[in-house]
């Protein structure tokens, strides 16, 4: 089925198309495009767009990916096969890494995770018009990968994550990720070296902070025979390991400043001489860094060069924690148990509905490396197939408690009216912790919910949200910025 505003715009105007099976994103995008100059037209699959193909060429195209019949990539490949510049805009529902990675490669203008704020949608739209109407080009398609990559996340801040990866996929720049401990940065790190064209080359990771100082020298850039007592022979550093390849460069934040001085001459001119050496050695790495710490205040301290944070910081990816995206905690946590159970030779242990509810509302500080020990210990020490709550760690039952639980002692719904109690229960495990500033946390929860029920009931409408809460948009603005909710 097709539709189409296009009686109040002249035949001149910009033509976009709408794909997609669901009839309200049709209905949203085409209400929310009405007051821009653009030729509307929406049509419900794949096939009704490609047989209007031959007659009018689009614009612009903004497509789903499941669609029954043909998916959105596949539409995508046969819209380029007809017009290799026409800019194709990439949603979906079920983003994951191989949905985004496959979408740029297949030269994706743009990748949009559902739900998706209706002013983000429409900004990328009007930039894929603004470069097809100044002539810009299309980059070529590059190779798909064929690497299986394992980083589960279907939460908003995941989707990210994903739709940077997927862009800087084929792209040789240096690249900056940050995130707490244990979220998962080498992970990060190895899914950018598999995507990249160095693939068949070495990845070759060093942590920077787990090596002493007087060391460290010599085991990135390498020594020469009698360069120190006890370099009885000549050894290779990791520069010349990753020739050719990616050099993984963890805990950056701790390296000596000495250091940073040496690396950001490396990165700049690709040279650099061993321990005792006079021959310049010439080098050809792809580097990835990560850090747990907040960069920009080791510069202000003094600890970090600013100059070198720029030439790492060309793309950073922030990996959020485990409480950014709850929704990703189970399916994390059925990962690693059925890895668990292969790699021990132990059967596959299930979570009850209770062990469930809780694993979700605890705010695991040691993010997915905790996770995965948690795992590792129920493997092998949970007495049955299914674990009850009797049967997690002691300090895990005692020691973290649940974010929001009822008197007594069950998750609270969520469509429950009686939202005071499971408050005053929170209220009371955050005091018996020997936390403080109880009001000001608490506030930042209830906003945080508040805001999140209002941008999902107004289908991220970030203008009806701020009406929904009795806002301006511009004090909506400042407190999403303020609770993280715009990263």
């Amino acid at each position: 089925m097709q539709q189409d505003n296009t009686e109040n715009h002249s035949p001149d105007h910009p033509i976009v198309w709408i794909v997609d099976d669901d009839a309200s994103i049709r209905w949203v995008l085409n209400e929310s495009l009405e007051d821009r100059p653009y030729q509307v037209r929406s049509f419900d699959s794949a096939f009704e767009a490609l047989r209007l193909l031959p007659t009018e060429r689009p614009t612009v195209v903004i497509s789903d990916v499941r669609m029954p019949g043909m998916d959105g990539l596949e539409f995508m490949e046969a819209i380029h096969e007809h017009d290799k510049d026409i800019p194709v805009i990439i949603m979906t529902a079920h983003a994951d890494l191989d949905t985004a990675v496959k979408s740029f490669q297949s030269r994706a203008f743009e990748y949009l995770p559902k739900p998706f704020e209706i002013d983000d949608a429409l900004m990328i739209i009007d930039r894929a018009v603004k470069r097809q109407l100044s002539g810009g080009k299309r980059v070529r398609k590059v190779k798909q990968t064929k690497q299986p990559l394992n980083i589960i996340g279907s939460a908003p801040a995941m989707q990210e994550v994903f739709r940077i990866l997927g862009r800087v996929s084929q792209l040789d720049v240096t690249v900056l990720i940050t995130g707490e401990t244990g979220t998962g940065k080498e992970l990060v790190a190895r899914a950018l070296y598999e995507l990249s064209s160095r693939s068949n080359r070495p990845f070759v990771a060093i942590n920077t902070a787990a090596i002493p100082r007087d060391l460290l020298e010599s085991e990135l850039f390498g020594h020469e025979k009698g360069a120190f007592t006890g370099a009885h022979t000549q050894r290779v550093g990791r520069f010349e390991e990753a020739n050719g390849g990616t050099l993984f460069l963890d805990e950056i934040g701790d390296m000596p400043v000495d250091l940073q001085t040496r690396l950001l001459r490396v990165l700049n001119d690709g040279t650099f001489y061993r321990v005792g050496g006079k021959t310049p050695i010439k080098t050809d790495v792809r580097i990835v860094a990560a850090t747990h710490q907040n960069m920009q205040e080791l510069v202000k301290q003094g600890r970090f060069r600013e100059d070198l944070l720029y030439r790492l910081n060309v793309i950073r990816i922030k990996v959020p924690a485990l409480r950014e995206r709850r929704e990703d905690i189970l399916p994390i946590v059925r990962y690693y148990l059925t890895e668990e159970a292969k790699s021990y030779g132990l059967e596959e242990k299930r979570l009850s509905k209770a062990v469930e509810k809780y694993l979700v509302e605890l705010p695991w500080p040691g993010n997915v490396r905790q996770i995965r020990s948690l795992c590792t210990w129920l493997t092998i020490m949970a007495p049955d197939k299914t674990v009850h709550m009797e049967d997690l760690p002691l300090e895990l039952q005692n020691g973290s408690e649940p974010l929001a639980m009822s008197a007594g002692g069950a998750s609270a719904s969520e469509d429950s009216d009686d939202w005071e109690t499971p408050l005053r229960s929170w209220a009371k495990h955050f005091l018996n912790a020997g936390r403080t500033e109880l009001h000001t946390e608490a506030e930042k929860i209830f906003e945080k919910a508040l805001i999140e029920v209002a941008m999902k009931h107004s289908m991220n409408h970030r203008q009806k949200a701020a009406q929904l809460l009795g806002w301006g948009r511009n004090t909506l603005t400042r407190k999403t910025q303020a609770l993280g909710l715009d990263d």
